[in-house]
């Protein structure tokens, strides 16, 4: 399989080029990957880029105006999609000398996007036959990044960097992995976000509403995998391929979710909140809970109350 070289540099506007400090470019034979920092206050600086474009928030805050949509605050630890000719036009309500607004940004050749989505959906077809694997820029463009996402976009920066004689093969098959991890972030957005728009047209929105609305219950794979209509091995494999999450991290994830709401309230316990999100045991909740936030449930209520 060959990989195309992007052909087009990335167009700024020259207005864009008075306001940023400093832009270090990347070309590789997949992609191209620009660090960008501000430093100074600016409104209204347009950006268009001749390939789509994969933008990630590393520090600092903008404000976004992308066609056909709000202007909406883009923060860290959340990323932007901007479609083949987009111009985006953005704010920089902070930006400083001692504080600069920074930001990624990875260009993809169509064909690269292209070559990626059509293995997806020969070889790896969603359960929905109506919904293919794709790329969203409009509804879904703004995504706050899961955990595989953010990994995947570290090591291209890493790779960029690399000097090694094998970065460019290397490079293909991670660009190819952030596309997978792009198209499973965006239907975790989709499902978990508005599971009851479409609670009736895709099994997993069902059983993404069905797990919301029995969280203190006892949640099976089997009963799940019987609502989704799929036996219990394609349901387990099917659901972590297009959401890039097994149901049972799913499943914890809501719990603790909800943990967090309760333990907020001044007059609930570790142990009542434990059992009242589906939890059977204290020691696993707790783990599970120091494991996601960084500390227990009783020092997170502490420092809530």
């Amino acid at each position: 399989m060959s990989y195309p070289t992007l052909s087009h540099p990335l167009h700024t506007h020259e207005q864009l080029t008075t306001l940023v400090e400093n832009r270090t470019v990347y070309s590789l034979d997949a992609f191209e990957l620009n660090v960008f920092e501000t430093h100074r206050v600016a409104e209204q600086v347009p950006l268009s880029m001749g390939h789509l474009v994969l933008t990630t928030m590393l520090r600092g805050k903008k404000v976004m105006h992308l066609p056909g949509r709000p202007a909406f605050d883009y923060l860290p630890g959340e990323s932007v999609l901007v479609g083949e000719n987009q111009t985006m036009v953005i704010d920089f309500p902070e930006a400083t000398d001692e504080a600069p607004t920074q930001c990624l940004a990875v260009a993809i050749p169509t064909e690269t996007i292209q070559q990626t989505v059509d293995l997806l959906n020969e070889e790896y077809p969603h359960a929905e036959a109506h919904l293919p694997w794709h790329l969203d820029t409009a509804e879904h463009a703004h995504l706050t990044n899961t955990p595989e996402l953010t990994g995947t976009l570290e090591r291209l920066v890493q790779l960029s960097r690399d000097t090694g004689r094998v970065k460019d093969v290397l490079a293909n098959f991670t660009i190819q992995e952030m596309l997978v991890r792009l198209m499973q972030t965006q239907a975790r957005q989709l499902l978990f976000h508005n599971y009851a728009r479409h609670a009736t047209s895709h099994r997993f929105a069902a059983v993404v509403q069905y797990i919301k609305q029995h969280l203190a219950d006892k949640l099976t794979i089997d009963k799940l995998s019987n609502l989704a209509c799929m036996s219990k091995a394609t349901f387990f494999r099917v659901f972590r391929q297009e959401l890039g999450i097994t149901p049972v991290e799913y499943i914890n994830q809501e719990r603790l979710a909800e943990a967090k709401r309760l333990l907020r309230q001044p007059l609930a316990s570790v142990a009542d909140v434990c059992y009242r999100v589906g939890f059977t045991s204290t020691a696993y909740f707790q783990r599970l809970f120091k494991q996601a936030e960084g500390l227990t449930p009783g020092a997170y209520r502490k420092r809530c109350l």
